[in-house]
């Protein structure tokens, strides 16, 4: 496979866990159909998408496992990469599923972002497509998170404010670009 990144042939190890992801520029025109693994080797930017569960005034989070980046933080109950040549929407369907076995849902497009960060001795370049859900079905936890907390928005609002540490980067920087009536007062942003 040729990489555009280092403008030569690459070979690339067979690793089940790792799959195709379009690399799309700023406007999110595609440019190239590569693996995940090389697009956070080169911070190329690529789309994931990113649902919080919301019914009504709670919102349900999930705590990532030890494995996970954002180690035993609140974060987003949905989150994972778009395939290469697949839509935002059956991305937000099958993470879904894999995530917290919901198959039925109502769903939301609340916005996309940019978020770049170094992380596990990756360069995470993704666009977050970010959606609120409904689920119609039991949440039921997948490998990647080991606890559901719910809040009112009230309580999501003040725990955001007594112990930031319980949430995750990827948490903060999608309140900042969406919800930033959420966050303190105090809050200094950490995200263009």
């Amino acid at each position: 496979m040729y990489c555009y990144a280092c403008d030569r042939v690459m070979r690339y190890a067979s690793c089940m866990s790792d799959e195709y992801v379009d690399h799309i520029d700023e406007s999110g025109k595609t440019l190239a159909h590569v693996l995940k693994s090389h697009a956070h080797v080169h911070g190329l930017l690529h789309p994931t998408v990113i649902a919080y569960v919301k019914l009504g005034d709670t919102w349900a989070l999930v705590r990532q496992t030890p494995d996970r980046q954002d180690a035993g933080q609140l974060v987003a109950p949905v989150g994972g990469h778009v395939k290469a040549g697949e839509s935002e929407i059956a991305a937000l369907l099958r993470e879904t599923e894999e995530e917290i076995g919901v198959r039925n849902l109502s769903h939301r497009l609340v916005g996309r972002a940019q978020f770049h960060r170094r992380i596990l001795g990756r360069d995470e370049n993704h666009l977050f497509v970010v959606y609120e859900i409904e689920p119609k079905d039991e949440i039921v936890l997948g490998t990647e998170a080991d606890a559901v907390e719910t809040f009112t928005t009230e309580e999501l609002r003040q725990a955001l404010h007594a112990t930031p540490e319980r949430f995750g980067d990827a948490h903060y920087f999608v309140f900042e670009k969406f919800y930033p009536h959420m966050l303190p007062t105090t809050w200094q942003p950490r995200w263009n």
